[in-house]
């Protein structure tokens, strides 16, 4: 099959059924992983870093820079193209019919079935991202990488403090890059 349809129909599939943003793309970007050499568990534990810290949802980056990987340029527009095309066509459908479609039980109930499989796809993306930033898969010294733990634990616990949860993302990023470059992770 032409790279150029391959890119364009899995990230199509991955923008109509990644219900939840940029977190539930995880799952089936890690599946990529497995079937293309399109861009490595490593790009992608790269790509989550680098995603958090600029503009642009962390599926679109994804789709940009495997895309990029297969087929250039072109494979970039592409594979973009085909993540984002659901969403607009779901969004010019919803437009045209919210009032109708908003007020209807069936359409309320879907949603508010759709929000636990939601959560459930981002536990997993969650799960995912601990597993490659903090898993060594060096069994012979230390499985968990210490260091990286330490910080997220640290991290996490003074978000849990409500002054400096206002603080903006990119400051908690940018202070974690450089304690990962003094600290040699």
């Amino acid at each position: 099959m032409n790279v150029y349809l391959l890119l364009f129909l899995e990230f199509f599939k991955i923008g109509l059924f990644a219900v939840g943003g940029g977190p539930a793309t995880l799952p089936y970007l890690m599946e990529l992983t497995e079937h293309y050499d399109w861009f490595t568990m490593a790009d992608l534990s790269n790509m989550v870093a680098v995603s958090q810290s600029t503009p642009g949802p962390l599926g679109l980056n994804m789709a940009t820079f495997a895309g990029y990987q297969a087929g250039g340029l072109w494979g970039g527009i592409d594979a973009t193209l085909g993540l984002v095309l659901p969403s607009i066509i779901v969004i010019t459908l919803i437009a045209k019919f919210m009032k109708d479609f908003s007020e209807r039980t069936i359409v309320k109930s879907a949603f508010y079935g759709i929000r636990p499989a939601v959560t459930a796809v981002i536990a997993v993306a969650v799960i995912g991202l601990f597993q490659m930033a903090l898993i060594t898969g060096n069994t012979s010294q230390y499985p968990v990488a210490v260091g990286p733990l330490v910080l997220s634990i640290l991290i996490f616990g003074l978000l849990q403090i409500k002054k400096l949860r206002n603080m903006h993302p990119v400051f908690w990023f940018i202070g974690a890059a450089a304690i990962g470059i003094l600290l040699k992770f």
